[in-house]
């Protein structure tokens, strides 16, 4: 696979937490990440380009208009979830992505000072 950064993703992410748009939640990832239902909703009133901000990685082996293309989310579409970017975080680096570890790991940093 040829996953790679989603540099846009990661400054969407910084402006939703500058915005104040965060989720400190100490929840598990898997309760708050959207289901495929969800998913498709916000694909009917969005573009892919917006989908694709709401994942920190882009696997270049899927198409450009499939969600498979899009990895790691870290929010809800609305909100960026400190239990989405800890999930990233790790499962990024137990897989080799260190950049998108890296990134998961700063934004979690700047989550965590907005929440203070």
């Amino acid at each position: 696979m040829a996953i790679a950064l989603n540099p846009a993703a990661v400054t969407f992410a910084k402006k939703l937490i500058e915005a104040g748009k965060i989720q400190p939640d100490a929840g598990h990832w898997g309760q708050h990440n959207p289901d495929p239902a969800h998913q498709n909703t916000f694909l009917q009133q969005h573009s892919m380009a917006e989908y694709a901000n709401w994942h920190l990685a882009v696997d270049a082996g899927h198409q450009e208009s499939t969600k498979g293309r899009y990895k790691f989310p870290y929010g809800d579409f609305q909100t960026v979830h400190r239990d989405g970017l800890i999930a990233a975080k790790e499962r990024a680096a137990q897989q080799g992505y260190h950049d998108v570890a890296k990134a998961a790991d700063e934004l979690l940093g700047l989550l965590e000072e907005a929440a203070k």
